[in-house]
């Protein structure tokens, strides 16, 4: 049998290892200088020197493979930790007076009455990791630019406010209105990073989970983006998020790693506070949860550094001279390491360093408290300064920080690594005497008994709170602070819609199409053209609006160093550095965080972008929605363009493609302005008053939801008369009637207006009924105008009472009145309440599925003819026409058979 060197070699790691040996004699000496290596000093001495050798290797562009963890240790040797500058004994007394003030905070919200909760174990495992960031790192806003972006562990918000509480940002008003933001207004903070909720003091929602990680991301390349672009110097901004280790098991927040490293932003930094537990109990009991996010984020093409334990184990990590200690710590598992965290120091010396007579002689000397005091690296200031400087200093990559941290640390032995650490809210007496005796704090034990704990704060004269004063203007301000610096845009006039407005002429275009060519018209506008960031989930050529390549461009921060397959086309795929189009591929989670980035950057950095993200309708709110409540949140504006929306245009895609319920989604987000409209005219006033109110005077937090379709008609020119009123509210009558002498109303929307027009003309041609067609742009805002007027009027009972817009516009039509849309009946159904007639809704409810549009329609009965039977149905109902009307036309358009229908258009995915 072949040896293993006799048999052809494997490709270790990537590398081809089957090269010819050039020099047969030279690597003989290396390989006898590594065994005698490991037979005179021993294997550790001799893998010290490999890991050495690849080290050198990798600084001397020697490809190597790859290591997917290193041992359970810090990263950053005790050599090689820079300096410290900061003054540890003032930088102590802070964090002890912030620790205090946020565990109060939380327990004094469970008070009598009140109990409103809060979570005082998070930021209790990660305050030393925010506190050397504020006392050294985090940039703020004062020098004029947008400083440092910071995504703030959401559970840990008490801490932020207990600092900022120090800081005479907040009082004690303010601390014991936590929770209760309308009883305590307007005192009362957040529960969790809100900026809607608090605007000029949180910048990013970082709850629910996952979705600060993803937004970090992105935060990271929109300030690349706008640097790339000339509109804002972001060149001194750095990205921190700080997440949770448990947090990491979110799809959304390891899921665009990749797109970090491979744009190379050096601008960000993870700090993942592994405290080993998530809400339940351990994260990974049995195995050993940095190792794993090292594995993932090295394979990622991350910078990683690991802060695992504090300087207490330096002089151990030291004598460990053939690897015995280096080895227990890569094998013990984290939930062993959790146990630890509770026990005493006689413990574990009995099981963690008792089952090796060397571990038993390296702690021969040391007390069981000084055992039991062997610390982790998250809770070390200068272990922590380190590893901060490190990460910024790093170049070409974005850098992960994996820092081990004890859940409930100095809160006693109650609260310290305890699987319940999460849900615990109060303290007792007895904690509250262990924790300020651990915490050095100068309150006598009265005020501890009777009564509320007190805040405590060391004056403002104290040389503690002048030490942060100082600290914070030397690094630009106070964070976190939220600031709009914007001004408003010059929007354009007139002429940038006047395409649209004139109609398509002969001309069959999808509402898609329209949409497009308004866009073209607004990126072409010299005051704001260069403000667009069209997004698109690898979807542009679908949406026709690869005519945008080879003018806007991709972005791309390395360019194009290719030779493009079409280059000889006129719409060829063309990349930019300076590139106007975000390409996200198809991540439709990775484009949202792109929109929110971008409609947020009038605050972020002082200057207006205009995001319009273009995605098939059924992957937008339904996919992402928790990420545009967290557009709501972080008060971004922009258009969200839902593509090949209703259940029945994108033929042939079949059920998961087939939207008819967005609209229902998006009429839950109070920011969410929501249109369906039916033509181009119409979508030009929609997104000309959308750009008044999210970017001129008065601006508004809103941002814009239009749904567009991908079937070819042709669109009329805009009326002489029209209805912009209407259009911007919700509804306006498109055509009268004509002809025919018995009075009806068809409300419809997007697609569904040529249906109607259809069923007003066979109406009056073959039933003589005179049936108006009104254009219902937005069911969603007719309904929230009147629910705001009833609001009004219970409240206000003594005044005149409101009517609804759409009661007022539909007054003094005669009924009855039939909506019909590509959605489910719920969509038009929202405004039943307030039409004043009898009202009837037809929609396209259940599963979608593949067949011709025509066929489908016939299934859902939403068709011209089926509005038909609709119409005379209620007006059998009222008994203005005879019932045997309805079999006749039940018979006569075959509404049964859904092959009897006409197919209607193909294709036209633009």
């Amino acid at each position: 049998m072949a040896s293993a060197s006799d048999r052809n070699p494997i490709i270790i790691g990537g590398l081809p290892s089957q090269v010819p040996d050039y020099d047969p004699e030279e690597t003989q000496e290396w390989l006898d200088s590594l065994d005698a290596a490991v037979d005179e000093r021993g294997r550790e001495r001799a893998r010290y020197l490999m890991l050495r050798l690849i080290e050198r290797a990798r600084a001397q562009r020697v490809a190597v493979p790859e290591m997917s963890s290193t041992d359970y240790v810090n990263t950053i040797a005790t050599k090689d930790e820079p300096f410290f500058p900061g003054n540890t004994d003032i930088e102590r007394k802070v964090l002890n007076a912030t620790r205090w003030n946020a565990a109060v905070m939380v327990s004094r919200a469970q008070r009598p009455g009140i109990g409103v909760g809060g979570h005082i174990a998070t930021f209790a495992s990660s305050a030393s990791l925010y506190d050397v960031g504020f006392n050294h790192f985090f940039r703020g806003k004062d020098g004029g630019d947008g400083g440092d972006q910071i995504f703030f562990q959401g559970h840990a918000s008490p801490g932020i406010y207990a600092r900022a509480y120090l800081l005479d940002r907040l009082n004690e008003g303010h601390l014991d209105s936590f929770r209760q933001e309308k009883s305590k207004a307007p005192n009362g903070l957040s529960s969790y990073p809100h900026p809607r909720l608090m605007p000029d003091f949180w910048e990013f929602p970082t709850v629910s989970m996952g979705l600060g990680p993803l937004g970090a991301i992105y935060q990271a390349r929109m300030n690349r983006y706008m640097e790339a672009r000339g509109i804002a110097d972001t060149s001194k901004s750095h990205v921190w998020a700080y997440l949770g280790d448990g947090e990491m098991d979110e799809p959304e927040s390891l899921g665009q790693l990749t797109l970090a490293a491979r744009e190379g932003l050096d601008n960000l930094t993870f700090v993942v506070n592994c405290n080993l537990q998530r809400l339940d109990g351990p994260v990974r009991g049995n195995g050993k949860v940095i190792q794993e996010l090292e594995s993932v984020f090295r394979g990622a093409g991350w910078n990683v550094v690991k802060l695992v334990w504090d300087r207490s184990w330096d002089p151990l990590l030291a004598q460990d001279r053939d690897g015995v200690l280096v080895n227990k710590l890569n094998t013990t598992p984290d939930g062993q390491f959790q146990t630890y965290a509770t026990e005493t120091g006689a413990y574990i010396r009995d099981h963690f360093f008792g089952d090796d007579q060397r571990l038993r002689a390296m702690v021969e000397n040391m007390t069981d408290d000084q055992i039991l005091h062997l610390g982790r690296g998250g809770h070390d200031h200068r272990k922590i300064y380190a590893a901060y400087q490190a990460a910024k200093s790093h170049r070409g990559q974005p850098t992960v920080i994996l820092a081990q941290t004890v859940k409930g640390w100095t809160l006693g032995p109650n609260f310290e690594g305890r699987n319940a650490t999460h849900q615990m809210k109060k303290l007792t007496v007895e904690d509250l005497k262990r924790f300020r005796d651990r915490l050095h704090l100068p309150i006598p034990d009265k005020e501890l008994e009777d009564g509320l704990p007190p805040y405590y704060h060391p004056g403002r004269d104290s040389e503690e709170i002048q030490y942060m004063h100082d600290r914070r203007k030397a690094l630009g301000g106070y964070v976190p602070t939220r600031v709009d610096r914007s001004k408003p845009l010059a929007l354009p006039g007139d002429k940038a819609y006047a395409t649209a407005r004139k109609g398509s002429g002969s001309q069959e275009i999808a509402t898609t199409m329209a949409f497009v060519r308004v866009l073209k018209d607004l990126m072409r506008d010299k005051e704001i053209g260069n403000r667009f960031v069209p997004i698109a989930p690898d979807e542009y050529r679908t949406f026709g609006m690869d005519a945008f390549f080879p003018s806007a461009k991709i972005y791309n921060p390395l360019g194009q160093t290719y030779e493009s397959v079409d280059r000889d086309l006129l719409l060829s795929y063309k990349e930019s550095p300076t590139g106007q189009m975000l390409h996200d591929g198809i991540s439709e989670a990775g484009c949202t965080a792109s929109l929110i980035a971008a409609g947020s950057a009038y605050a972020t950095h002082g200057e207006h972008l205009i995001p319009i993200y273009v995605f098939y309708s059924m992957f937008g709110f339904q996919r992402t929605g928790d990420q545009f409540w967290q557009m709501a949140d972080q008060l971004s504006r922009g258009f969200v363009l839902g593509a090949t929306a209703g259940r029945t245009t994108l033929t042939g895609e079949g059920l998961q493609h087939a939207d008819g319920h967005s609209h229902l989604l998006a009429s839950t987000n109070p920011a969410c302005v929501a249109y369906d409209p039916a033509f181009g005219f119409e979508i030009a006033h929609i997104v000309r008053d959308g750009l008044r109110r999210m970017y001129g005077e008065n601006a508004e937090d809103v941002f814009y939801y239009l749904t567009v379709y991908n079937e070819p008609i042709k669109h009329p020119a805009e009326p002489e008369d029209a209805d912009v009123e209407g259009i911007l509210k919700g509804i306006h009558r498109f055509r009268a009637a004509d002809a025919g002498e018995i009075p009806a109303q068809i409300l419809a929307s997007g697609v569904a207006v040529p249906w109607a027009i259809e069923a007003q003309r066979i109406l009056a041609e073959e039933w003589n009924v005179r049936a108006d067609v009104w254009s219902a742009t937005s069911w969603n805002e007719l309904r929230r105008d009147a629910v705001e007027v009833e609001r009004h009027n219970l409240l206000h009972p003594e005044e005149e009472q409101r009517v609804p817009f759409v009661t007022r516009k539909l007054q003094g039509a005669d009924g009855p009145f039939v909506a019909v849309s590509d959605w489910m009946r719920a969509v038009p159904d929202q405004i039943s309440r307030w039409v004043p007639g009898t009202y009837q809704s037809l929609g396209a409810d259940g599963f979608g599925f593949a067949d011709t549009r025509g066929a489908a329609r016939r299934h859902f009965h939403i068709d011209a003819q089926s509005i038909v039977l609709g119409v005379l149905t209620e007006l059998a109902r009222e008994d203005k026409v005879d019932r045997s009307a309805l079999k006749q036309a039940i018979d006569r358009y075959q509404l049964l058979d859904v092959a009897a229908a006409d197919p209607g258009a193909a294709g036209g995915d633009a």
